[in-house]
């Protein structure tokens, strides 16, 4: 495939094609996570470190950064803090000056998002994140969201508030049961997968 202006970007104007300001946000939280620069709060918050990143980071990262440093923040929270909302609108300004981005709501245009699949399926989800080095980590991220997340930082992840709880309620089991047997089709809560040790 040709290289085109999408190719270019980095995980977080990806993020931002694909999904939005919370998805540009995930990757702010994730790459700052892997600086050491946050870490999870109380359940469901992202909170910063006395770390402070050695190398500079992107504008979105700092803002995050700087938005949880005096109490632990939601994602949604984060998403929605004014210094944070400010850089992501700076971070549309480049994309809206290459056409992918559409005025006057700020959509990616079909070319973006024709680019961003084409990417996706150039970088399919990792299958494990054993020897992925962090660059890659963070354009999984951006383009397979969730997904990505479970296999890449699945405990992280899940207490800091970027995947939920999943609930699987077997229902198989009760239709199935035995009458008057105890049979009871339990609901099974899974922490978005992965597997030992830590993230």
């Amino acid at each position: 495939m040709e290289d085109t202006a999408t190719d270019r970007r980095d995980p977080y104007e990806i993020a931002l094609l694909r999904g939005g300001p919370r998805a540009a946000v995930t990757v702010a939280v994730v790459d700052l996570y892997l600086r050491g620069a946050v870490d999870a709060g109380p359940p469901g918050t992202v909170r910063a470190t006395r770390t402070v990143p050695a190398a500079p980071v992107p504008p979105l990262a700092e803002a995050v950064r700087l938005a949880c440093r005096d109490e632990p923040l939601s994602p949604r929270k984060l998403a929605r803090h004014t210094g944070v909302r400010l850089a992501v609108s700076l971070l549309r300004i480049p994309l809206a000056e290459a056409g992918l981005l559409r005025y006057p709501l700020l959509g990616p245009t079909r070319a973006a998002r024709r680019t961003v699949r084409s990417l996706q399926e150039r970088h399919p989800l990792p299958g494990s994140r054993r020897g992925l080095p962090d660059a890659d980590k963070l354009l999984a991220v951006a383009l397979h969201d969730v997904a990505a997340l479970r296999v890449l930082l699945p405990r992280f992840a899940l207490r800091a508030g970027l995947t939920e709880r999943v609930e699987v309620a077997d229902k198989g089991m009760l239709r199935h049961s035995p009458r008057g047997g105890s049979g009871g089709g339990g609901v099974y809560y899974c922490g978005g997968g992965g597997g030992g040790g830590s993230d």
